[in-house]
Order: structure tokens, then C-alpha cells, then sequence
């Protein structure tokens, strides 16, 4: 277990109205396995993803990532726990414009400080695991979808962390590169990562060791993986 919530919640205030985005909660997220998050817009998954991405706090409860408490932890402890334990992959690769795909890739490695020498051997092996070292001098407005997702894991990946947070990783490519982004994020889970991945995409399933549905807040484990509805 890399990631627990204990009986936390996220409620936001707006005005005088209360909006509860996550009802209190009890989840883990494990090493080794492909967590698959789903359920309609507005359920509360981002809620949840950010939570354990340490992005937001509980309102109320607990959480827990890496053996660390995360309710009261400053914010530059939470930025160190993010840059160091946790790999954000998103829909719209947010990848840098200017910097050629093997930049992009060593940057987290510059921002934690590792040397030139490690950090460049580093962003090679992370840029091979994806199948991408051929690439590792395009921009990526030379790359296609598939393949600046690809880089976006590998910069996830460069890190070396125990979590890999998905949100929507495959919404914008076409069927053959989500199935190779997809097989890439299942082999990484069996390597004893822990891969979260939020999704609306019935197809992504199969590739999971569990899935969890959000509705109104509420978090459902389903056992049945390959029910098809999303």
C-alpha cells in the first residue's frame, strides 16, 4: 500500500453553498496493480485523483502517501513529496513547447537537483522503456499524439516513483497508441508501480487489476472488470 484514505472527505464552500465533491472515504492504493478510476463528469474523480496526487487536502479524515501523513504537511513539503514520490501523465500531455523530447523528460531531474551525468543517464533509460529514444530530439509539435503521450510517461517515469496518476491518459489518441500507452502503464504496475488511472473510456477494463467507480461522491469498488458500463 502506497496511498490510504481514512474516512476523508473534500467539501468546498461557494458563497453559502456547501458542495460536497468526495463523501467520506476509505481507499488504497496498492503497488503492482493498475487502479482504474471511472464514472460520469462531475462524480468527484479528479477529487479523488487530486487528493492522492497531494494536490489538494482532505477536508476532514485522513491521507496518507509514502508512510507520511499528508493532512497539515506545509507546502513545500507536499511539492517535495510530489516532485519525489508521485508521476503526473495528463489528457493534454503538457509537455514544453520549446524543449525537444529528451528535455522535457530530464527536466524533473533538474528540478530535484540530480547531476548532468545521472540525469542524462536517467532520461535515457526512461525514454527507452517507452520505445522513444529515436525521438528523444523532436519537439513535440513533431510528434503525434501517441507519441507525446509517450514522452509524457517517460517523464513521469524519470523520477523513478511509486506512484503513476493518469487523468485521462488516452482520451485524445487513437485506437493503435492507446493501446500501446495502455500496455505500457500495465507493464509498469507489474513491475510494482502503483498506476492510477481516471478515465470515461469503457476499453481501458481489460488492462486494469481493479476498477472503482465515483458517483455523487461516493466511492464503489466493482469486482466485475469487464463490465462495460462506463
Amino acid at each position: 500500500m502506497v496511498a490510504e484514505l481514512i474516512n476523508a472527505s473534500k467539501e468546498y464552500q461557494t458563497g453559502d453553498t456547501k458542495i460536497i465533491a468526495l463523501q467520506p472515504t476509505n481507499f488504497k492504493v496498492n503497488e503492482g496493480e493498475l487502479l482504474l478510476i471511472i464514472g460520469p463528469s462531475g462524480s468527484g474523480k479528479t477529487t479523488l485523483l487530486s487528493l492522492i496526487g497531494c494536490v489538494i487536502y482532505p477536508s476532514q479524515g485522513e491521507l496518507i502517501v509514502d508512510n507520511r501523513k499528508i493532512t497539515g504537511m506545509s507546502e513545500n513539503k507536499l511539492a517535495e513529496l510530489r516532485l519525489n514520490t508521485i508521476g503526473f501523465v495528463f489528457q493534454n500531455f503538457n509537455l514544453i513547447a520549446p524543449l525537444n523530447a529528451e528535455d522535457n523528460v530530464r527536466l524533473p531531474l533538474q528540478l530535484q537537483g540530480v547531476g548532468r551525468k545521472e540525469a542524462n543517464k536517467r532520461t535515457e533509460e526512461a525514454l527507452k522503456k517507452v520505445g522513444m529514444l529515436d525521438r528523444r530530439k523532436n519537439l513535440p509539435k513533431q510528434l503525434s499524439g501517441g507519441q507525446q503521450q509517450r514522452i509524457a510517461i517517460a517523464r513521469a517515469l524519470v523520477t523513478e516513483p511509486k506512484i503513476i496518476l493518469c487523468d485521462e491518459p488516452t482520451a485524445s489518441l487513437d485506437k493503435e497508441s492507446m493501446l500501446i500507452v495502455m500496455e505500457e502503464l500495465r507493464t509498469l504496475a507489474e513491475k510494482g508501480k502503483a498506476v492510477v488511472v481516471v478515465t470515461h473510456d469503457p476499453r481501458l477494463k481489460e488492462y486494469a487489476h481493479r476498477v472503482v467507480e465515483v458517483k455523487n461522491g461516493t466511492v464503489t469498488e466493482i469486482s466485475n472488470i469487464t463490465d462495460n458500463n462506463l
